[in-house]
């Protein structure tokens, strides 16, 4: 009986401890993946991923098997981050061009996270990824939507236009050193040339969203 008491606590806790452990490295893990290949590309050594991480270059392999394996996990939590950021400004209050304005914003401010096929990302492939893609489309397709019918927002703009101006965005230049206050100029350059400046909505538009 005694036995049986202290295997039941030293079991399932001890296994809870080393999931949690599990899990908080896989995070560092994927972080300093993340800026080590913004830094230094896709080709950057795994063990150099594992000694910015923390970890041993065994404990990457075992979560990650494959250099692909790495770059897709990166690519899937990078579209999560902007999906994120994509269903906030859709749920916020005020004008189209505002919402756009909070997920430039964010999307800048989660630079270093984003590992996406503009930076060198694969595209995506597996069903998961491609569907966090699909859904972030939409979620800004609608805000841009609502823009384009109160007449807000110019009637050519798609939402291809600010997933990739965004990407562009999130991706610093190095030779620029406060990027995060260049990239913000750049949003509301953007941002004004993508006001509609007869004020009344295009009826008649032929825009095709990509």
């Amino acid at each position: 009986m005694i036995g049986a008491v202290s295997e039941s606590r030293g079991g399932p806790g001890r296994q809870r401890e080393l999931r949690r452990d599990a899990i908080d490295n896989r995070d560092r893990v994927l972080a300093a993946a993340a800026a080590a290949v913004r830094r230094e590309g896709t080709a950057v050594p795994m063990a150099t991923i594992a000694a910015d991480a923390g970890v041993g270059v065994g404990t990457v392999y075992r979560h990650y098997p494959s250099r692909d394996a790495l770059l897709g996990a990166l690519t899937h939590r990078s579209f999560q981050l902007v999906l994120e950021t994509a269903r906030r400004a859709a749920a916020l209050d005020g004008p189209p061009i505002e919402r756009i304005r909070f997920f430039l914003e964010r999307t800048i401010e989660h630079g270093a996270d984003l590992v996406l096929p503009m930076h060198g990302g694969p595209a995506p492939s597996d069903q998961a990824t491609v569907a966090l893609r699909d859904e972030t489309h939409r979620t800004l397709g609608s805000i841009l939507e609502q823009g384009r019918d109160d007449g807000t927002i110019r009637a050519d703009a798609t939402r291809a236009d600010i997933v990739s101006f965004g990407a562009l965005l999130a991706q610093g230049l190095p030779h620029v050193p406060n990027w995060k206050a260049t990239a913000r100029r750049q949003a509301d350059i953007y941002l004004t040339g993508l006001l509609n400046r007869t004020g009344q909505p295009d009826a008649d538009r032929r825009t095709v969203d990509g």
